[in-house]
C-alpha cells in the first residue's frame, strides 16, 4: 500500500512537470525572439488550498482496491452504485472526493 501510494505520488508529480514544459513551450512558440513582452505589474501567483486537494482516479481506485482487498468488496459495490455507476469509471471526478470520503468509512 505504502509503495503504491508513493508511486501515485511520483505519477501525480510527472503530470505537473509535463504540464509545466508544455506550458513554457507555449509561451515560448506564441512570443517570437523580437517580441518582448514585459508585464505591467506583477501579479501574485495563486496558490492552491492546502486543505483542497485534488482527487484522482489513480488514487480512488487504489483506497477502493485496498477496501475489496479487505473483504469490503461488496460494500465497495453499494458505494458505487449509490454514486449512479456500476464501475469506478462511470464515475464523473466531481464525485470522486464524494466516493473516497465514503469508502474511508468503510472499517
Amino acid at each position: 500500500m505504502e509503495i503504491t501510494k508513493l508511486l501515485l505520488n511520483v505519477v501525480f508529480d510527472l503530470r505537473k512537470l509535463a504540464d509545466s514544459v508544455q506550458a513554457i513551450a507555449t509561451a515560448m512558440a506564441d512570443t517570437g525572439p523580437a517580441e518582448q513582452v514585459q508585464p505591467e505589474s506583477p501579479v501574485p501567483a495563486v496558490k492552491p488550498k492546502l486543505t483542497e486537494k485534488t482527487v484522482t482516479l489513480e488514487k480512488v481506485r487504489a483506497v477502493l482496491a485496498d477496501k475489496s482487498h479487505d473483504g469490503f468488496t461488496a460494500e465497495v459495490r453499494a458505494l458505487l452504485e449509490k454514486h449512479g455507476a456500476k464501475k469506478l469509471s462511470e464515475i464523473e471526478p466531481v464525485n470522486y472526493a464524494a466516493l473516497l470520503s465514503d469508502a474511508e468509512e468503510l472499517k
